[in-house]
């Protein structure tokens, strides 16, 4: 099972600089997307449902801004919109497939702009994540987390310390989803190198990404039982229709 992560910045914006494209080629099984900044009601048709995929949305009330989405080629049994808070579920965070053995979730966190809000969602997500924790469900969560848990996560990190996004308190949240509530960073159960980005403050389309300063703030998580379930993972740097790059993980199970 191949699932793949993307914050697009404005669906539009990427279908334009070749998203659909992309997704064509992936051959991927779920492909979990983030800040559609769009009225799912106003996109045609042929963004909705690429071809071999049912697409879910869940918009924000507010005009260009935030909104998931869930592009699926295997019907879900059920689909969860938001979690049933304000803060998540009118700005278009949370949406969720239900299959026969596990769910898959798109995921959006506030980017800090406004720190309290940020924190006031991340207070009332540990505690969704911690009943999630305790069920007997598995769950894959994908999308931008807008944190960068270790030093090695973004470029610079000594002169980001009181940057939203690498601030002492949200790297301790982080530490408590992949420590006592029990999720794993599926990506770094693959690769532990440093310099390993999926989001460029100032991009530089000139130069390699890879060689540019960015920030690892796009996570899968699972739970302990699906840790032996994570066969490969990736970032596609070659993708280039957003300031956001692909996340990629193989698993070894079936929807």
């Amino acid at each position: 099972m191949k699932i793949a992560s993307i914050n697009v910045n404005g669906i539009r914006d990427a279908v334009e600089r070749g998203f659909l494209d992309w997704l064509a080629q992936q051959d991927a099984d779920v492909v979990c997307v983030q800040n559609i900044k769009a009225k799912s009601f106003e996109l045609e048709d042929y963004i909705l449902y690429p071809e071999g995929y049912e697409g879910y949305f869940l918009d924000a009330e507010e005009d260009g801004f935030s909104g998931v989405a869930l592009y699926c080629r295997k019907i879900p049994k059920a689909i969860m919109y938001g979690l049933g808070f304000g803060q998540c579920d009118h700005e278009g965070r949370f949406l969720q497939a239900d299959y026969d053995r596990f769910s898959i979730a798109t995921f959006l966190m506030p980017d800090g702009s406004d720190q309290k809000a940020k924190q006031a969602f991340m207070e009332q997500y540990q505690e969704y994540l911690s009943k999630m924790a305790r069920k007997r469900r598995e769950y894959i969560i994908c999308g931008t987390w807008h944190v960068a848990h270790k030093t090695i996560d973004l470029a610079n990190w000594s002169d980001n310390q009181l940057t939203s996004g690498f601030r002492p308190e949200e790297r301790a949240w982080m530490d408590q989803v992949l420590g006592p509530t029990g999720f794993i960073d599926t990506f770094r159960e693959i690769n532990r190198d440093a310099d390993e980005y999926t989001w460029w403050p100032k991009l530089d389309q000139e130069v390699p990404r890879e060689r540019q300063e960015g920030w690892r703030i796009d996570y899968q998580m699972v739970g302990p039982n699906f840790r032996r379930h994570v066969v490969d993972a990736w970032i596609d740097y070659d993708a280039t229709f957003s300031e956001y790059a692909p996340l990629i993980v193989e698993y070894d199970l079936t929807l």
